[in-house]
């Protein structure tokens, strides 16, 4: 067993006087900054055009409706039979992976559901 695992029991003290420690007279060594050596090859970094930019970016693919937009609604058939319908856009929510969704609304309904893009067809 090694010393510093066992703890001392120490007796306590019968003095009517509240316990102080004695501040430390040990101070922590100062820091020292550490200077991180830049990147090798890297010398000089240019300003680029934001047209340059714009014109390698390739084509981000954006929400196909847009919120107020009224949508008709295919559910799953994992999910009630009767929530197809006409309903509106609320709300654009993050991608799914490969589809967007969308917070979507039925005026018959007194709550949102949520729907993936591939469910909702422009409604004519």
């Amino acid at each position: 067993m090694n010393k510093r695992s066992v703890k001392k029991v120490r007796a306590a003290k019968a003095s009517q006087r509240p316990a102080t420690r004695k501040a430390s007279a040990r101070k922590a060594p100062a820091r020292q900054s550490v200077h991180k050596p830049e990147a090798p090859g890297i010398v000089n970094i240019t300003p680029v055009p934001v047209a340059q930019v714009v014109a390698r970016a390739p084509t981000f693919r954006t929400h196909k409706f847009s919120v107020g937009q009224t949508v008709f609604y295919t559910s799953s058939p994992i999910s009630r039979p009767g929530a197809s319908g006409s309903y509106q856009v609320v709300r654009l929510l993050p991608s799914d992976g490969d589809d967007y969704q969308y917070r979507i609304k039925n005026p018959g309904e007194a709550f949102e559901r949520v729907a993936k893009e591939s469910q909702l067809e422009i409604e004519h």
